[in-house]
């Protein structure tokens, strides 16, 4: 399987999984999938979504690559992973494939979520109905402040730290959300790994370490735009 010089720079990023190299997975002929392939995926079904609700019933992988910006052999190559989801001449059955994908993603169903951290970023998240929206229910909220603990955001209350194993068990959350100051953020994310949650999505502002069975996502907007002031120089003109 051909890799691709965009495959290389996202398994390298030391900001996507820490200091370890991205997860990978074999799809049913034994092959590893790479983590980049799974991560196109959403950004797929997102487009497909568009598709759909525009009225297109296929969609070949050139029109699908032009929406995102990505070559239509690399789409090709990424759902050649999952099976043969296309037609010679015909492309892709819009609605089918987004079915395909969604079933691969596990997005069948709704997904409980656990939100640690309700500062002013904690809470606009705790707020935003995109999670809900796209199958991702923000179903508790823990904060370690004594003084925030019992207040509500929308309809939930914000629990002390110590409650959180119970909720976990009780909701049967597998996904987290970490809103906390640097400083938490490692002791959190391994309160949320020793009670069962698999998959960790990092808002602090720092690199968390969790065991290799965990999934983790880091979302750092300042490191994000300090990488983009690199190209606002004045004096350099692609």
């Amino acid at each position: 399987m051909e890799t691709t010089n965009e495959d290389q720079d996202l398994e390298l990023d030391p900001q996507l999984e820490g200091d370890r190299r991205p997860r990978t997975r074999k799809n049913g002929r034994g092959e590893n999938i790479p983590d980049v392939v799974i991560r196109r995926l959403p950004i797929y079904a997102r487009t497909l979504e568009y598709l759909l609700a525009e009225g297109m019933v296929h969609v070949s992988s050139e029109e699908l690559g032009d929406r995102i910006e990505v070559s239509a052999a690399q789409i090709r190559r990424d759902l050649a992973y999952f099976g043969d989801f296309g037609k010679q001449g015909k492309g892709y059955n819009v609605e089918f494939l987004l079915t395909q994908i969604k079933a691969i993603l596990q997005l069948q169903h709704d997904w409980n979520v656990a939100l640690v951290g309700v500062g002013d970023l904690g809470r606009a998240l705790a707020r935003y109905d995109g999670f809900a929206r796209s199958g991702f229910r923000v179903a508790a909220l823990f904060d370690h402040s004594a003084r925030k603990q019992g207040q509500r955001v929308g309809p939930l209350v914000i629990q002390g730290m110590d409650a959180l194993p119970a909720v976990v068990r009780e909701l049967d959350i597998a996904i987290a959300l970490i809103a906390v100051p640097a400083a938490a953020a490692q002791e959190v994310a391994d309160l949320l790994v020793e009670n069962g949650v698999r998959a960790i999505l990092n808002y602090a502002p720092t690199v968390v370490k969790v065991p290799r069975h965990v999934s983790i996502r880091h979302i750092d907007p300042i490191v994000a735009l300090q990488s983009m002031t690199y190209y606002l120089s004045s004096t350099d003109e692609c």
